[in-house]
This record gives structure tokens, sequence and C-alpha cells, in this order.
């Protein structure tokens, strides 16, 4: 039988705790403690009150509840002590259907993990949708985690207690995130899609104007006129643009999207999140048959990360009008120009400044995402609000030396471009490290025609530089300059630069961060305010029109450029009531 929040705001104490009771394993205190803050403002506003008892609580608590919880497939499963709600979870992902070999491989990471850290294996093995792992995504986890630092795993036990939790108080009061549940089957309908050479790995990577990247403009073009946009299109560099129309004409609109390409063996989330999120909201506007007082634009940017070619944030920049001609002759590594590959997709090249918009028609640009970092992860936060996008700057390098024998050619009279390289990479990492929140990186290394016998005599590597101001992106970036320049001078080496993308800080708008707030609080929880170290479309858009973001927390630690990127279906049901909110508000 399901429960109200109603009814547990109004029972006495006991009779409160009584129906939270089981939510953590032989564990009641962290409930009872929650209820202190009644009356709870919502679900999710429980659900936050709780993980913030538990984090409270001190290591020694934290630790005797993650003790209380019974092993994988362990001893308690065996001799049938697990609880109901334990049983139900471990059924669902199949522990209790087992092979020998399946049992014998879970009972020795059990045996491991144990004797390592002194506290069983925590997951929540109905994962991120609450349908249940597969006993291999299982296994494959509990063997990568296996190697993770003991406080680390500490915290991520009970981030897993957490979403057991969530998913336990979901049943309790009969809650199905259905919106989350159709945006997960989407992100999953869409990552089918994958470049040839990964594809065949189980890997998801989709360059711009690939086969799979046409078909992700097919995908979402044909599930945006599902939603029920009077408009879609293909704009002449591949965005999908969808336009729900105002209740009358010649209203403003508002404008929001993100991005459909991927970085290589990428996760299925970045960007994506921010195209279907807002499709989603237009879809339950449809089904009111409500309109708004302004048009809602939804841009499926084609390009944003800048693997194919060196032309990041090409689908954003052409509606601002930064679209470089000289573009269009850059060629990937197979040797095919943009615009052989824009022509061979239909595109009309001649009709790429056409699209650039004129700011007095909006009222903004807002954009969701998932943050691609651990802040939220590690705030057990669902949400967040973005007060300003890190400036940028990025470079590829090439070092020349003198490519010689390995054997006969003396230390002191080598020429070495990768040593030359690699004495930056530690240059960058500590002078980046001397800043609040500057972050630097080298993200590519390569020695082409290297041997194992020849010392190398070319290296080519890329500088990602970035801050939360101009003024101290760009002192680290001299800072970084002027050492690679003292390094190849001391070691008789060349040097060249090519300056790729020099993207400014952009702070989000006032009025418009506020709006996100006001939706976050109205969900029951707190507005949690961070900057954002990754670049986003949002950034280029600033530079016509007002601009904020929200985040939705990342699993994994919010691993994201990396196939563990993950969110869960709860999480990215709240991101949407969030934005539903901020569109039904807005004219308010």
């Amino acid at each position: 039988m399901t429960i109200t929040l109603e009814q547990i705001n109004q029972a006495t104490p006991a009779a409160a705790l009584e129906m939270l009771d089981g939510l953590y394993e032989h564990s009641p205190w962290v409930a009872e403690k929650a209820l202190a803050a009644r009356p709870f403002k919502s679900p999710a506003h429980l659900k936050y009150v709780m993980t913030r008892v538990l984090e409270d609580a001190g290591r020694e608590a934290q630790v005797r509840l993650i003790q209380a919880h019974p092993e994988l497939a362990g001893k308690a499963m065996v001799s049938n002590s697990l609880t109901a709600e334990s049983t139900n979870e471990q059924g669902k992902a199949g522990l209790t259907q087992c092979t020998p070999e399946e049992f014998a491989t879970i009972q020795q990471l059990n045996h491991d993990y144990n004797d390592k850290f002194g506290f069983p294996f925590i997951l929540a093995v109905r994962g991120a949708r609450g349908t249940g792992l597969d006993k291999q995504q299982i296994i494959s986890t509990f063997a990568r985690r296996l190697e993770s630092h003991p406080d680390f795993e500490l915290k991520e036990c009970l981030r897993n207690i957490n979403r057991i939790v969530e998913i336990r108080l979901n049943d309790k009061l009969g809650i199905e995130p259905t919106l989350g549940n159709e945006l997960w089957d989407w992100h999953e309908n869409l990552a089918q899609y994958s470049d040839t050479g990964y594809l065949e790995k189980g890997q998801l990577t989709v360059t711009y104007l690939t086969d799979a990247h046409r078909a992700c403009a097919v995908f979402i073009s044909s599930t945006m006129q599902d939603c029920g946009f009077d408009e879609v299109s293909i704009d002449a560099v591949g965005n999908v643009v969808g336009i729900y129309r105002a209740a009358g004409a010649g209203g403003k609109t508002l404008l929001t999207g993100s991005h459909y390409d991927t970085v290589r063996n990428g996760g299925k989330y970045d960007g994506r999140l921010g195209i279907f999120t807002p499709m989603a909201c237009v879809r339950a506007l449809h089904r009111q048959g409500k309109r708004l007082p302004f048009n809602i634009e939804v841009v499926g940017f084609a390009e944003e990360e800048g693997q194919r070619y060196k032309a990041t944030f090409l689908g954003s920049g052409a509606l601002v009008g930064d679209f470089k001609p000289a573009w269009l002759d850059q060629k990937d590594a197979d040797g095919i120009t943009m615009r052989e590959a824009m022509t061979h997709a239909g595109l009309e090249v001649g009709a790429i400044a056409d699209i650039k918009r004129n700011p007095d028609n909006y009222l903004g640009f807002v954009e969701m995402h998932i943050e691609q970092g651990p802040v939220l992860n590690e705030s057990d936060m669902p949400l967040g609000i973005v007060t300003s996008i890190n400036g940028s700057v990025r470079y590829l390098c090439e070092i020349t030396g003198t490519a010689s024998h390995a054997g006969t050619t003396p230390m002191n009279r080598r020429r070495d471009a990768a040593a030359a390289a690699a004495e930056l990479i530690l240059y960058v990492e500590k002078r980046a490290s001397q800043d609040s929140d500057s972050v630097g990186t080298v993200g590519m290394l390569q020695v082409p025609s290297g041997s194992i016998n020849v010392v190398p005599g070319r290296c080519l590597f890329s500088l990602d530089m970035r801050a939360p101001l101009d003024p101290q992106r760009d002192a680290l970036a001299a800072d970084v300059l002027a050492e690679l320049q003292a390094i190849c001078a001391r070691r008789g080496v060349q040097r060249t630069l090519e300056l790729t993308e020099r993207a400014a800080a952009a702070p989000s708008a006032p009025d418009w961060q506020k709006r996100w707030e006001d939706a976050v609080r109205s969900l029951g929880l707190p507005a949690h305010a961070m900057p954002s170290g990754a670049g986003h479309d949002a950034m280029k858009l600033h530079k016509i029109m007002p601009q904020a973001m929200l985040f939705v927390r990342g699993q994994n630690s919010g691993i994201s450029h990396n196939p563990l990127e993950s969110t869960t279906s709860d999480d990215m049901q709240l991101g949407a009531e969030a934005f539903f909110h901020l569109l039904t508000h807005l004219d308010a």
C-alpha cells in the first residue's frame, strides 16, 4: 500500500517513522532524525534532508550503516535472510539466478572488497533507471571500484545507499519518474548511432556530418515532430531547429538547446540532455493544448566538440555570426574538407550567413546540461545553477627537434622533442594548481612515426587552459607559453603554435540565473550555485543575448567524456520539472 507525503507530514513521529521503515537497511535513525525537518515540501525535499542527516552523522555511524547492508549475492541471500527490500532489488538484478561461475566471481569480489575496505560493497543494483542492472554491469562495477581509494569508496557507498533509498521511497509513495524514464529512453535510442569503427566496439562516437551524425539529426527531427513542434528543420550547418509558436503573433522567442555530437568514445548525456529536456517540455505543453506568450526555439547544435575539424562550437557559433569561411577548407584525417562534407550532407554552404540570429527577437538563451564534474555528485545535490562559464584558450602545438639513434646519441647532445613536451606538461600542472579554479590540460600527445630506438624528432600536443575570469586565464596562458619558449631555447628545439579557440568567460545574466533558482526551489531543493569549468554552447550565445544554465548531477563521480557518463531518471525528472517551471512562470 502506498503512502502520501501529506500523511508523513501529519502523522505522529512514531507513525511517520513506521511509514518510512525499511528505507535505510536496519538503520531507522536516519529517517527518524530527518523527520525533525517536517513538513516536507516535496519528495525531493525529504530525500535531500535524509542525505544531509547521513552526511552529518560522522564516519563511525556511516560505516555502521554500510555494514548493516548485505553483500551482493552473499550469505544473507543464500540463507534467505535478506530484508524484503533487498530481496526485491537483488532479484530484479538477476543475482538470485547466478550461474555457478558468476556466483563464484561475486563471492571472490565480496571477499577482496571486504578485506580491503572493511565494509561490504554497496551498489544501487536497480540502476539509474530503476529497472535493474544486469549481472555483467554489476561485476564490472564491482571490479572497477575495488581499485578505489578507501576514502572515496566510503563516500561512493553512501551515495549508492542514498540512491537505494530514493528508489525505495519512490516505491512507498507510488512515484514513477515517467518523464525521466522517457528522457532516459530517448538517450538510449539516440546512442545507437555511432561512427564506423566505434560502433563495432560498442563505443559512442558521433563526429560532425558522418553517417551516424546525420542519423542523429534525423532521429531528433522526427522526435521533435512527434512532440508537436510547429516547425522542424535542419539548417545550413546541420543544426536541428524546432519551433513551438506562441499563443499570439509577434511574440519574442526563448532560445534553448545544446549539441548532439560527441567526443570519441564518449557518454550519452553530454549535450543531448539539453536538447531532449526542452523537447519533453514542449510535448507536455502540446498535449495540454497550451501556448505561452513567447515562441520556444529548441536547437540541437550540430557541432560543439571540435573532434573532426578544428572548428569548436561550429553549430552555436553560426547562430551568432561567428562561422569563419576559412573553416570550409579545413581537412579531416581522411583529407575531406568541411565544404565537401557539407555538400555531401546536402547542406547549403552559401546559406550559412543567413542563419545568424537577431538578438532583438529573443528573450534569452537557457541551457540544461549534465554537470560533467564531481561537485553535485559529491554534495548529493541533483541540480545546480551555473553562475559563470570559465573562459578558455586552446592551442595545437608542435615541437621539432632532431630524430637520432637512441643508442648512439649521448644524453647531453639530444634535441628530444617529446622530452621538451613532457617538461611543459609538468609545468602546466604546477602552474594551474597555483590559482583558484584554474585548470590546464594536455589532452592530446603524439610522436609521429615514433620508434622505440629513435630519439623523438617531432612531438604534437594540445594545450587547454581555463579560468573563471579572463585576466586569470590570460595570465595562466602567458606563463605557460613563456615557459614553453624557455624550455625550447634550453633544449635547442623549435616550436609552433596554432590558436584554435579563445572563449571569453560567460557570467550568467542575473535575472535568468534567478529564474533557475526559483525553479529549483519550487521543487523543494536548495538553489546550489556553482561555476562551470567546461565550455558550453551558452558561451557563444552569451555574445548576443542573456544566458543562464542549469546542471543535472552526473553519476560515477560526475565523469564525462567517458562511457561511464550517466545520470538517473529521477534527476532528469527534476531537471525537466525545473525547466517546465521556468517556461510557465516566465511571463509572470
